[in-house]
């Protein structure tokens, strides 16, 4: 017997049973009248079949997907699947839970703003008592900062010569010439001096050779007295010329680190061993030979040098500001008036770019200032006016959180002094003692301040745009260090302008981080103005080592009165054409290429009195680095120095 003939429905639902669902489904189709075939009509919410009268049943994975993604259908559903999920996470609730900070005692933070409001209740009574206000902050600060610019005289010395805490008298290497004779005179000189305040903080930042020492991070004093066990000195207090004149100042007790101050520096021509001594926070270096020029201080002055009143004026500056915060309400008037007195503060006061006088330094804080204010009114714009508007009754907590945070970012000369970071470039990284451990802990801790930051973004509903936002920011870094020839440097201002965007939600966590990273911004504009995130290899070095080739010298007669000296020609295709050495850190000889023998004789200056040689090659009168010193000991025996490069 025959088998029965499938039917047309049979026969259709076999077809599908045949094929795979991907290659079968194309979209959800109109249903016509009259067929047989079952069509199936995607809803949102919904998840079951329908077909008209019939069961309602769950649809399966490749139904339930939406048709735009079939256009990733290469991805594994777990992972398609995870990403909606995160995706609907960081939109967050719904509705957003905008945030707002709940004050304690409003009755008496708000005090202060409706006391104004009930006598002064019209806006341009208002504008005349912040005119005022603002009239008196500058009185105020022009004749404390006049009368601290203001450097006096000293008795028989005539008026001092302000200095920067770094102010030396002889430069280092090759620079003084031969000799010495560009550092000319050596002695019978005075020379009357101002140290600002702070000066114990600055160190040198590149590896600075003093004999066979090599300094580096550390304040830069060569000798002073020799003291006996009670700390009074029983040596004359004399110092290498090549220290920093202020910090030795400070070192031998003539000036103070707290508030600077007046004194009169005496050359003192030649001297020989210069002790290690720690004084007034400082430890000095030794150096137990000779040096052609040094400096001691004159005692018993007679003066009327001002002090420096950074602290004065910083108290004068804290209270307007902190007036200023309690009294007003609106941002508009709050950001600008506080970002421009902590500016100006910082620029001229606390931590001032080095200048000879003040007219300079006041026309180049004005000239830093425009481009700073621009940049501020547009963080004002996205970060601080959506974070503090409608900040009813919190003025108090605003001043202690984010005016506090904004004089702790401003003043991170003395707040973060103790972080063990002096650049972000990975050669400081390596050198300085304890800086990987500190970055590793700040890594840690902006970690989790950035996820208690993201927590408040996604309730407010605004995590997918921030997300956005610093993904250019991370593809921008991305990009600049790819660059090649280009370092990238991270100044203070632009860590700030990178974190600032997430600092929009008004609570007291981000009230704090705005305003350090308001205070960032500003130490760094001031300070240092726009410098380039992008910098050469030359720019970031500074005053360090070039990585240039070294010479290779030998000693071929050692004895205890005389040494000599051999070397080859200095390869010319490199650009070399000449040899320098120094003897006790003083250039004294310079070869050229074709001018004589390739040796050259030292007798030894001083009896009894080891000396240092390091040799480096000369590009006409310029000097790449020098290699380590070797020691020609008072025996004769010479002794080779360790691989590698000094200054």
């Amino acid at each position: 017997m025959a088998a029965p003939k499938p039917s047309d429905e049979e026969n259709s639902n076999t077809r599908l049973n045949n094929t795979s669902p991907w290659d079968q489904y194309e979209g959800p189709e109109p249903s016509t009248s009259g067929s047989s075939t079952l069509h199936v009509r995607s809803r949102a919410g919904s998840s079951d079949i329908e077909d008209g009268d019939g069961p309602r049943g769950t649809l399966p994975v490749w139904l339930r997907e939406s048709s735009k993604s079939f256009h990733f259908r290469w991805v594994p559903y777990p992972l398609r699947h995870f990403a909606r999920a995160v995706a609907a996470w960081t939109k967050g609730p719904d509705p957003p839970q905008r945030q707002r900070i709940s004050p304690f005692f409003p009755a008496i933070q708000e005090a202060p703003v409706k006391l104004i409001e009930k006598y002064l209740p019209r806006p341009i009574q208002k504008a005349g008592l912040l005119a005022g206000f603002l009239f008196c902050w500058l009185l105020t600060f022009s004749l404390v900062l006049h009368r601290s610019a203001s450097a006096g005289s000293i008795e028989g010395y005539g008026k001092p010569q302000p200095i920067w805490c770094g102010a030396s008298y002889w430069s280092g290497g090759n620079s003084c010439g031969l000799n010495g004779n560009r550092c000319r005179p050596f002695d019978n000189a005075n020379f009357p001096f101002r140290c600002p305040a702070n000066c114990k903080a600055v160190h040198v930042l590149n590896p600075h050779a003093v004999g066979k020492q090599e300094i580096n991070y550390k304040p830069f004093v060569i000798g002073g007295p020799e003291e006996d066990g009670y700390g009074n000195a029983t040596t004359d207090t004399i110092y290498r010329a090549d220290s920093f004149l202020c910090q030795a100042a400070i070192h031998a007790g003539v000036v103070s680190n707290q508030k600077g101050g007046c004194g009169v520096a005496k050359l003192a021509g030649e001297h020989t061993n210069f002790p290690s001594t720690y004084r007034n926070g400082i430890q000095s270096i030794s150096f137990d030979v000779s040096f052609p020029k040094t400096f001691t201080f004159v005692s018993g002055l007679s003066s009327d040098c001002i002090k420096d009143l950074r602290w004065p004026l910083l108290a004068v500056t804290v209270v307007f500001t902190t007036i200023l915060s309690i009294a007003t309400a609106s941002p508009a008037v709050f950001f600008p008036c506080v970002f421009t007195m902590l500016f100006f503060h910082v620029g001229l006061v606390s931590d001032p770019p080095t200048n000879a006088d003040y007219a300079s330094l006041s026309s180049l804080i004005i000239g830093r200032f425009l481009p700073a204010a621009f940049v501020a009114a547009v963080f004002y714009r996205y970060s601080v006016k959506p974070q503090q508007k409608d900040l009813q009754g919190a003025f108090m907590e605003r001043t202690v959180l984010w005016l506090g945070g904004a004089w702790v970012g401003s003043l991170n000369n003395y707040t973060f002094d103790f972080i063990p970071i002096q650049r972000l470039t990975p050669s400081d990284l390596r050198a300085q003692p304890g800086a990987r451990l500190a970055l590793v802990i700040i890594v840690v801790l902006l970690f989790s301040i950035a996820l208690g930051q993201v927590y408040y973004l996604r309730l407010e509903g605004r995590l997918p745009k921030y997300l956005g936002i610093y993904a250019i920011m991370v593809t921008f870094l991305i990009v600049c260090v790819i660059i090649p020839s280009l370092n990238l440097r991270i100044h203070h201002y632009f860590l700030a302008l990178l974190l600032l965007p997430g600092t929009r939600v008004q609570t007291r966590p981000s009230l704090l981080y705005q305003g350090i990273l308001v205070g960032l911004f500003i130490n760094g504009t001031a300070r240092w103005g726009f410098d380039s995130i992008l910098q050469t290899a030359a720019a970031l070095r500074g005053d360090g080592q070039l990585g240039s080739l070294l010479p290779h010298v030998n000693a071929t007669v050692a004895t205890a009165q005389s040494i000599t000296f051999s070397w080859r020609n200095p390869p010319m295709e490199r650009g070399y054409d000449g040899l320098s050495i120094l003897v006790n850190d003083v250039e004294r000889y310079r070869w050229y290429y074709a001018e004589g023998e390739k040796e050259h004789t030292f007798e030894r200056s001083h009896e009894n009195e080891r000396e240092y040689f390091r040799f480096g090659y000369m590009s006409g009168s310029q000097a790449a680095d020098f290699t380590r010193a070797g020691v020609w000991e008072s025996t004769g025996e010479w002794k080779e120095g360790e691989e590698g490069a000094s200054l």
